[in-house]
């Protein structure tokens, strides 16, 4: 009996960390086209949209990524449903605004790459993949650009080369650490 309460005891806490926990908050700040400042409560979560990757600060478009990202979410209550933690330690989520998801509207409107390193959950990101091939064809926001470089292209390009990133860290390790 004992076994069996633990059991259920443990099944209950196990669905309650469930990524896939839909939550409600209001936005706080848009940070950039795929990050987001979300309210749930007394606390602030930093979100970053699933399955898609906007412009960088620096790129083409980034701004008009943010702006629409503003525009579907300010003022709004909008629906997050976790996907799991980045490695910076963001809500990696799927954000719903007025009945529209929002990583797919970005997506749609030529404003975000469908990002297939991360984009695991099918038929979404199937979904996320055909809508980008429709707005490159279309020649929507950033795919006006003649070759447009997606984000993780572009950070890897302006990166200093990795065996000297390597050589630097291993050269600066503090003493202290292992």
């Amino acid at each position: 009996m004992i076994r069996y309460v633990a059991v259920i005891f443990f099944l209950l806490v196990l669905t309650q960390c469930t990524p896939s926990r839909a939550w409600n908050g209001s936005v706080v700040k848009v940070i950039d086209g795929d990050s987001l400042l979300i309210k749930r409560d007394k606390k602030v979560y930093e979100i970053r949209l699933y399955g898609i990757d906007a412009p960088e600060y620096d790129q083409d478009y980034s701004n008009g990524a943010k702006q629409e990202t503003i525009r579907l979410t300010a003022g709004h209550t909008v629906s997050v449903e976790p996907k799991g933690i980045g490695m910076y330690g963001r809500v990696i989520a799927l954000v719903t605004s007025q009945g529209r998801l929002v990583n797919r509207e970005l997506v749609r409107d030529g404003l975000a790459w469908f990002y297939p390193r991360y984009c695991l959950e099918q038929p979404l990101c199937r979904e996320l993949k055909a809508l980008e091939k429709k707005a490159r064809l279309a020649r929507l926001g950033l795919w006006r650009a003649d070759d447009p470089i997606s984000p993780w292209v572009w950070k890897h390009s302006r990166k200093p080369s990795a065996a000297s990133g390597r050589f630097r860290r291993r050269h600066e390790r503090s003493p202290y650490r292992r």
